[in-house]
């Protein structure tokens, strides 16, 4: 099924998708809580996916608006760098009939209006017991120029977001990650004032950056960062 015609804006998929140590950081991070039937929403270009699949997955939908990204998706796949058991969908969730054992959105959220509707539709979409995974940025008051240009509503705090599914999906933990990477967003935005990051700064916060973050988000247990993590479960 085809949606109607949807052209994602932006082109900091391709920039982050060199991010590999921020990559494989979060994936430690949220990996463990995948398992089962998976619909991934708004997979993109599938640099995530090539992380997040594991042997616990029993099949992967890649959920995508974008024809365009849809189609790289469907070749990533005929190639094989991305699982045989991936199947592409273009389209939203409203008009998926299936039920799945994990939900994930990773840098989704942000860019869908109505993000509590959309919440719910992904809870009705969700088998008891099955896990809604959440990873968006951090922090309204870092809203710049480049959240606005790649078609961000928001950023979240944990408080915020747990309001959001309040009554639609209990919560197993919720937490921050990329502490430093917090303190480079404050500079950009108060110092520096770029309206967009360079390929340079993104490898340097990815090689520099995101290490350190992996040693002080443990020690500031997690309690602040670039982005913000959310585990729910269904009941």
């Amino acid at each position: 099924m085809n949606a109607a015609p949807f052209e994602y804006i932006g082109n900091e998929l391709e920039l982050f998708a060199a991010a590999k140590n921020w990559k494989r950081y979060f994936t430690q991070l949220i990996k463990p809580h995948i398992s089962g039937y998976v619909l991934e929403v708004g997979a993109g270009i599938g640099a995530n996916t090539a992380l997040l699949h594991q042997k616990a997955a029993t099949g992967w939908v890649l959920l995508e608006p974008d024809i365009n990204f849809c189609n790289r998706l469907r070749h990533l796949v005929e190639v094989g760098k991305l699982p045989a058991y991936c199947t592409i969908f273009n389209g939203y969730t409203s008009q998926i009939r299936q039920t799945f054992d994990t939900i994930i959105y990773i840098d989704v959220l942000e860019h869908i209006e109505n993000d509590v509707k959309e919440l719910k539709t992904a809870a009705a979409l969700l088998n008891p017991g099955g896990k809604l995974i959440v990873l968006s940025p951090a922090y309204n008051y870092l809203m710049n120029p480049f959240d606005k240009a790649i078609g961000h509503y928001r950023r979240y705090t944990k408080k915020e977001l747990l309001a959001k599914t309040e009554g639609i999906v209990e919560v197993q933990k919720i937490f921050y990650a990329d502490s430093l990477g917090l303190l480079s967003s404050l500079a950009n935005k108060w110092i520096l004032k770029q309206p967009y990051p360079t390929q340079r700064q993104i490898s340097f916060w990815d090689t520099f950056i995101i290490p350190a973050s992996t040693i002080t988000d443990k020690i500031i247990f997690h309690s602040a960062g670039r982005s913000v993590i959310g585990i729910w479960k269904k009941r």
